[in-house]
């Protein structure tokens, strides 16, 4: 089942940047090939349905959030591509990754080697990379477009609201945002090279969008630890005992 209303804000997407459809389904169709085996949605479900869910953005405030992550050793955590490598160095166990591969390959071939459920994406400008699927141990392919055989699409542009779409697709009871700034700064784990700041940051301003649109149409609880998004509650660190 896909979004309703996706369909628009993809060709929205598409008109921004001035991305290609055709680059984006032969990049689909080419990590379809790398992924001859379906991985099981039921696991994801069993994961994320009627939870709560910390999801972990790899933005300028992720250092912040770190010492209590570690607390919190049994809540499901969905973690976008860069923040993967804040989290192994610190230690901290999560559950999924969402992934476009821009992230440091050394610690993306780590975290899919055991027991992370590695949500692949792939894009017009990613076919290059998408041969490190076959590496990870459990791995599923998505799409911004029209989803085929084993590719899917649970809606979302940039690795970050990509992991809150996940989370309210797959039914999360409580959705909390840690290092999901979409600001104009820049973390040191969003990616190993950025070759130009202002798309970055464009790219970032139209997630925090999407996600000020899902929240209209949302039926989880909504929270950020980080800056305001129009939809969802800001609360600070020490909420979150009352909380959970």
């Amino acid at each position: 089942m896909r979004l309703k209303g996706w369909e628009k804000k993809y060709t929205e997407i598409l008109r921004e940047f001035r991305y290609s459809r055709r680059k984006d389904t032969q990049s689909a169709r080419v990590l379809s090939s790398i992924l001859r085996t379906k991985f099981p949605l039921k696991k994801l479900e069993e994961k994320i349905k009627n939870q709560t869910v910390f999801v972990i953005g790899a933005g300028s405030s992720l250092n912040q959030s770190i010492p209590l992550l570690k607390k919190y050793k049994n809540i499901t955590k969905i973690v976008a591509d860069g923040a993967t490598k804040a989290l192994i160095e610190n230690r901290i166990k999560f559950d999924i990754v969402v992934t476009d591969l821009d992230g440091d390959q050394k610690f993306l071939k780590k975290a899919g080697k055991e027991n992370a459920i590695m949500i692949v994406h792939a894009h017009g400008d990613n076919i290059d990379k998408l041969y490190l699927a076959s590496d990870f141990k459990y791995c599923l392919g998505t799409t911004e477009g029209k989803p085929f055989g084993n590719i899917h699409n649970f809606g979302g542009f940039t690795d970050g609201d990509r992991c809150v779409f996940l989370a309210k697709y797959f039914g999360a009871k409580k959705i909390i945002l840690f290092g999901m700034d979409f600001g104009t700064k820049i973390g040191r784990y969003s990616k190993n090279k950025i070759s130009n700041r202002t798309t970055k940051i464009r790219k970032l301003r139209r997630g925090k969008k999407l996600l000020e649109w899902l929240a209209l149409q949302n039926h989880s609880d909504l929270y950020t630890t980080s800056k305001q998004i129009k939809g969802f509650n800001k609360i600070r660190y020490a909420d979150l005992v009352k909380m959970l």
